[in-house]
């Protein structure tokens, strides 16, 4: 088991942002994590990929696994182009930092680029990049340390559909490339349907679904029938934007 998490608790001004959460990923596995605005989801990424921590709860991962995270608008650096944007966690990481040669790298930037079907690129700038480009660009950057733990926040936000269905391949890949577990935060059918094992819904911080796909796309929970159906009415309330 590469990722279990037990009764994950976090809270932000006397509101609890996750109550509870338990859940497990194996290797070579995806769990799609979805809900709401403002659910929970990104906090949950944040704290397994520990830029946050929790104020309850624990986290166990297979030791030594390296955990990489993907942003939801590929978090490029502008002023580098594409091979330093890739090469950055292995010449800046301390236990990469200095480990390999300029031709090593090299060798390493071109097959995480092939992986992701972007060969020859290494010289382009991200503004020369169209958005999926971007995102693809971002994943293979989450790759090139080879982790077993691999987080996607809205990897298909801001595409059309057909560049979608491109990403949702690659985490597909991905995964099988190296046997990864992995996290994908969305809110697109697609990605859910394609890309994804199991599936856990938050709404208010807590898990109201938790299962394979297959059972959460049939929605007989009133949850998942409200969510697929995107309807107003059902046992999750939308909150007012005022």
């Amino acid at each position: 088991m590469t990722i279990k998490v037990e009764n994950l608790v976090k809270t932000f001004n006397n509101k609890k942002v996750l109550d509870n959460v338990s859940f497990s990923v194996e290797d070579g596995e995806t769990l799609g994590v979805v809900g709401f605005s403002g659910s929970g989801k990104s906090t949950l990424l944040k704290i397994i990929s520990k830029l946050l921590y929790p104020d309850a709860g624990k986290i166990e991962t297979t030791k030594n696994s390296d955990i990489a995270m993907t942003f939801q608008y590929s978090a490029l650096f502008d002023f580098l182009d594409v091979f330093h944007n890739i090469a950055f966690p292995l010449l800046e990481r301390k236990e990469f930092k200095g480990k390999y040669s300029r031709e090593e790298l090299k060798k390493i930037v071109a097959q995480k680029l092939k992986i992701v079907g972007l060969e020859g690129i290494e010289n382009k700038f991200p503004s020369e990049l169209s958005g999926g480009m971007q995102k693809r660009v971002g994943f293979a950057r989450a790759i090139v340390t080879n982790p077993k733990i691999i987080l996607y926040d809205e990897p298909t936000a801001g595409l059309d559909p057909v560049s979608s269905t491109l990403i949702e391949d690659y985490i597909n890949q991905l995964k099988k490339e190296l046997n990864a577990s992995c996290i994908v935060v969305t809110h697109q059918m697609s990605t859910i349907t394609r890309a994804c094992d199991k599936v856990i819904l938050l709404y208010e911080g807590k898990i109201v679904f938790k299962g394979s796909t297959e059972d959460f796309l049939k929605g007989t929970n009133p949850y998942t029938e409200q969510f697929i159906k995107a309807s107003i009415k059902g046992p999750m309330e939308i909150k007012s934007a005022t």
